[in-house]
């Protein structure tokens, strides 16, 4: 059995602080595993990161699948969190269902992740009486990008404010065993946090949520600056590290310095 589950994250709640990634492949999923992050998220965030689309909204059960296996792959500790796709869970409750149990059977996810608040409360009532654990996520919801006009803070407005305290409040009833609060007034973060009985993990939500969660390529600097959000830091700078050497071994080929006779079989 892993270390890290659904219900020892969601009995972590003021106990344990709760430093989350995303991954996307075997090779980073076993390093940010060996790292000792608790929860590791293969978020639609791909998209973006991945795959080199604008916003998340492309993102296809197909392709999540297949990057879910391959982080399952390189994971032996941390919970693994699929993010399941746009429209894979908005047409119907029986179609989410189907999609949450191939994330399950098919890719090895120990949960998955579904964006909105009390229009998804029954859904994740019939996911969590199904097997499914579920992580919750509201305030920014990249899906509804589209809907919203662009990647937006959220709650700033005091009716805002209220929807997003009563959709942490019936996710948590519902059955979430966290929930993501991404892009919301660090005040209004601490309130939710304080109010519902399941961690919180923030991503642009600030100091109080119960635990923190990044995108792995803004946070070992593979995204450019000026494009970066707000609340990420950049732990690396491996966008420059890694063009400085294919640059090296660019002029070393046409140089014939590489590969010198100790990479040559005799």
């Amino acid at each position: 059995m892993k270390q890290w589950t659904a219900l020892k994250i969601r009995q972590s709640k003021g106990a344990t602080r709760l430093p989350c990634l995303t991954a996307y492949d075997y090779a980073t999923a076993r390093l940010v595993d060996a790292a000792g992050v608790p929860l590791v998220l293969v978020g639609d965030s791909l998209a973006m990161s991945v795959l080199g689309f604008a916003t998340t909204v492309p993102a296809t059960m197909e392709q999540m699948l297949h990057h879910t296996a391959a982080v399952v792959r390189g994971v032996k500790d941390a919970l693994v969190v699929a993010d399941m796709p746009f429209m894979s869970y908005q047409a119907s409750d029986e179609l989410a269902l189907l999609n949450a149990g191939r994330f399950l059977k098919e890719a090895g996810a120990d949960a998955v992740k579904i964006e909105g608040g009390v229009l998804r409360a029954e859904l994740v009532r019939k996911l969590t009486a199904n097997g499914v654990p579920v992580l919750g996520h509201i305030g920014l919801t990249p899906q509804s990008v589209l809907a919203i006009g662009g990647f937006k803070r959220q709650g700033r407005q005091p009716a805002e404010a209220a929807q997003l305290e009563q959709d942490a409040l019936a996710l948590s009833a519902a059955g979430v065993f966290a929930i993501v609060l991404e892009c919301i007034p660090g005040a209004l973060a601490e309130k939710i946090t304080k109010a519902v009985p399941v961690p919180t993990i923030g991503i642009g939500a600030g100091a109080a949520c119960d635990g923190q969660v990044l995108v792995l390529h803004d946070l070992l600097g593979l995204t450019p600056p000026e494009s970066q959000p707000r609340f990420v830091k950049r732990y690396a700078e491996l966008d420059a590290a890694i063009l400085q050497a294919a640059k090296a071994y660019v002029g070393e080929v046409k140089g014939g310095a590489f590969p010198g006779p100790e990479h040559t079989y005799n």
